[in-house]
């Protein structure tokens, strides 16, 4: 039950900086695009981890596959896709770093 949870928050809060970071870049689209490519994004890499392992290789091409989806679903340049998850990538790592990833004790 508690890997759920932690999936829901993190489908949220990824949603949620997507939506943040497209908007700084000019994207028009809204919450649902977002939603979209957090869904997208933790399905590819879910599946590329549970069929490659987890070390760089499957990491790689889950991050190339993400690209490909941003790229499609705000149909941006590859620049600003790149741009737009580099600034993802390290938002998400400083909100992970400051919010508790376990549900801990109730």
């Amino acid at each position: 039950m508690s890997s759920i949870i932690v999936f829901i928050i993190g489908i949220i809060v990824s949603t949620i900086i997507i939506y943040f970071v497209t908007k700084l870049f000019g994207e028009k689209q809204g919450i649902k695009t977002a939603f979209f490519a957090a869904i997208i994004g933790s399905i590819v890499f879910t599946v590329v981890y549970a069929v490659l392992g987890r070390s760089l290789i499957p990491g790689a091409i889950g991050a190339i596959a993400w690209l490909i989806a941003l790229k499609w679903l705000y149909n941006m340049t590859w620049l600003k896709v790149i741009a737009v998850a580099v600034i993802v990538w390290i938002i998400a790592s400083i909100v992970g770093a400051v919010i508790p990833t376990g549900v801990g004790p109730l």
